[in-house]
């Protein structure tokens, strides 16, 4: 199960992006957002997030 990132949590901070392993992370046009086909589930967005906006679905 791919993780997801709360668009309304989201603060921009590119930290979940500079972390992904896989660059399944990347900036959308208001928030960032993952790809689902490329995450691997490592949860390390999810562990770097100031704000907890990366969750799994």
């Amino acid at each position: 199960m791919a993780y997801k990132i709360d668009a309304d949590a989201c603060i921009s901070c590119g930290a979940c992006a500079a972390e992904c392993p896989v660059s399944a992370i990347s900036e959308g046009e208001s928030a960032y957002v993952i790809d689902a086909d490329t995450c691997i589930d490592c949860g390390s967005c999810e562990s770097v997030c100031p704000v907890g906006a990366p969750s799994a679905e």
